[in-house]
C-alpha cells in the first residue's frame, strides 16, 4: 500500500492548499479534547499547516501518529520533528504506511479530497478502519461549484449517514468544506471533557469579539443594495439607507467570547436576554416526569448566538410548526420552534429555539450524534426571539428568577443537585 490513501487522480492545475483557518477546522476535534487522546494524521508533510496546527494542539498524555504523504520521505519528516524539541518527539511517531498505524480517537486527512466519488468512497472506507470507537474522522473537499463535484457529492452522502458536523471555510484557496464523520456512537461522558469547538462560522474582529458569518452575509447584502441604488439613481441619497443599515445589521450577529464556568454542577444560559419564566411542567415529547423550564427573551439588542447549557450528545433534533407571536408574549409558546435534545449524565436536556414576531429564521449547526461542550455555540436565531432550556426537574434547581438578565455561556441559570 502507498504511504497515504490515494484520494483520486490529479486534480486541476491549480492545487488545493489548506491554510491556517482550514487546518484549525480540520484539527478542531483534536484541539478540544482535554483528556488524554490518540490522534492520526494521514498525508503529513514537513511544511504542512495541518501538521503544525496538530502539533500545537497536543497536550500532556496525548499521542500523535503521522503517515507521510505520497512522495514524502519519512526520514525528512523525522528530521523536521526532531527540530520541534523533545516534548514533541516524546508524543509523536511516524509510520511508513497507514497499515502500520493503530486506531485513534481523532483521524485527520491532511490532504483534501480531489478525485472521483469512487476514490473518495474507497479512501473513507480505508480511513474508517483506523477510527477508534466513538472517534471522529475529519476530511476536507473543495467547495467551489464544479471543482471536484464527484468527491464533494460523495462526502455529502457520507455526511448524511455519519456526519456530526460540517464547516465551510471561505478564507482558503480555494474555499473548502470540512466534514466530521463518526462511524460508531460516542460515549456521553466524553462531552464533559471537551472544550467548545473552533468554528470558522465565527469570524474574529478583535481578540474578544467575533461576528457570525450570517452577519457578514447580511452586511454584504446591505452594501450591495446601496451600491445598486447609487448606480441606478446617482443623484438620490436613497443609497444611504441600506449603507447605514449595514453596520447595525452586522452588529446584530456579533459573537463575543465568553468565560464558561468551570463548576461541573453549573447549567449556563443558552442565550443572552431576560428571564421570562421559571416553571415546572410535564412534556411527553421529552420523556416521563416533570421538567424545569427556564425561558429567556432575546431583544433585538441582545446577542443571538445560542450555546449549549450543558455538555451532552445530540440525541434528536426536530422543528415544531406554529405561529410568529411576539416572543415575550404567552402566545409565543406556540411559535415555530427548533428543539435540540441532549443526552447527558443527568438525564435529558432540551434547548428550544423559538421564533418571534420578527425572528423567522433559526440556524442550527449541531447534527444528531454530535457532542457539545458546555457553552459551545450550536446555532442562532435571527432578530428578536426566545430560548427555553428544559432540565429534569428532580435533578436541577434554578438559581434565576423572572426579570433576571443572563449572558449566554457565562451566567449560571441552574445547578445540578
Amino acid at each position: 500500500m502507498t504511504q497515504s490513501p490515494v484520494v483520486g487522480p490529479a486534480g486541476p492545475p491549480d492545487p488545493v492548499r489548506l491554510g491556517e483557518r482550514a487546518a484549525r477546522t480540520l484539527t478542531a476535534e483534536l484541539a478540544r479534547h482535554h483528556g488524554p487522546k490518540t490522534a492520526l494524521v494521514v498525508g503529513a508533510t514537513p511544511d504542512s499547516v495541518v501538521l503544525a496546527v496538530a502539533l500545537g494542539a497536543l497536550l500532556p498524555g496525548d499521542t500523535l501518529t503521522l503517515v507521510p504523504a505520497d512522495g514524502t520521505d519519512a526520514d525528512r519528516l523525522r528530521e523536521h520533528l526532531t527540530l520541534q524539541g523533545q516534548w514533541v518527539a516524546d508524543r509523536v511517531r511516524i509510520v511508513d504506511s497507514l497499515a502500520a498505524a493503530d486506531p485513534a480517537d481523532v483521524v485527520v486527512a491532511a490532504e483534501p479530497f480531489t478525485g472521483s466519488a469512487e476514490a473518495a468512497r474507497a479512501t473513507l472506507e480505508e480511513l474508517g478502519k483506523y477510527v477508534g470507537p466513538g472517534g471522529v474522522l475529519t476530511v476536507a473537499v473543495p467547495a467551489l461549484p464544479g471543482r471536484t463535484p464527484d468527491a464533494a457529492a460523495e462526502l455529502d452522502r457520507q455526511d448524511a449517514l455519519f456526519g456530526v458536523g460540517t464547516d465551510l471555510v471561505l478564507r482558503n484557496h480555494p474555499p473548502v468544506r470540512v466534514h466530521r464523520l463518526r462511524f460508531t456512537p460516542a460515549d456521553i461522558a466524553v462531552a464533559a471533557r471537551l472544550a467548545p469547538a473552533y468554528r470558522p462560522s465565527s469570524i474574529p474582529l478583535t481578540r474578544n469579539m467575533h461576528i457570525d458569518s450570517n452577519g457578514v452575509a447580511a452586511a454584504g447584502i446591505a452594501l450591495g443594495l446601496a451600491a445598486l441604488t447609487r448606480a441606478a439613481r446617482p443623484k438620490s441619497k436613497l443609497w444611504l439607507v441600506p449603507a447605514l443599515a449595514a453596520a447595525p445589521v452586522a452588529a446584530f450577529f456579533r459573537d463575543p467570547e465568553r468565560d464558561i464556568p468551570e463548576d461541573p454542577a453549573a447549567v449556563v444560559a443558552a442565550a443572552d436576554g431576560r428571564v421570562l419564566s421559571v416553571q415546572r411542567l410535564p412534556d411527553e415529547r421529552f420523556g416521563d416526569g416533570e421538567f424545569l423550564r427556564i425561558a429567556v427573551f432575546l431583544s433585538v439588542l441582545d446577542v443571538h448566538v445560542n450555546r449549549a447549557p450543558v455538555a451532552g450528545k445530540v440525541a434528536d433534533y426536530f422543528v415544531a410548526d406554529g405561529g410568529f407571536a411576539a416572543a415575550m408574549k404567552p402566545d409565543a409558546e406556540h411559535n415555530v420552534a427548533a428543539y435540540t435534545v441532549l443526552d447527558t449524565d443527568h438525564g435529558t436536556v432540551v434547548v428550544a429555539q423559538r421564533t418571534g414576531l420578527i425572528a423567522r429564521r433559526i440556524v442550527h449547526r449541531a447534527p444528531v450524534g454530535s457532542l457539545l461542550a458546555r457553552g459551545e455555540r450550536f446555532g442562532l436565531i435571527r432578530f428578536g426571539s426566545r430560548t427555553d432550556v428544559y432540565l429534569p426537574a428532580d435533578a436541577a434547581d434554578p438559581v434565576v428568577a423572572p426579570g433576571d438578565k443572563v449572558v449566554g455561556g457565562s451566567s449560571v441559570i441552574a445547578r445540578w443537585r
